[in-house]
């Protein structure tokens, strides 16, 4: 599992399972998209507008990634 945040546009991504894979993206609400893939799979979890949603300290002990591009 990994776990990016880039800060500019306040997207935080869960990505489930690392394996190259078609996906199919899924809009749950206005701000979370899933990401399914083979068998119907979650693959990876997309959070627009994360501040609003999740406090990244709390995503400890997890590590994860602030990207800058």
């Amino acid at each position: 599992m990994n776990i990016t945040y880039n800060d500019k546009t306040d997207l935080l991504y869960i990505r489930l399972d690392d394996r190259r894979q078609e996906v199919i993206n899924k809009r749950v609400t206005e701000d979370i998209v899933l990401d399914i893939g083979e068998n119907d799979r979650i693959i990876g979890i997309e959070i627009l507008d994360a501040s609003k949603h999740i406090t990244l300290d709390r995503l400890l002990p997890v590590k994860y990634e602030v990207s800058k591009t």
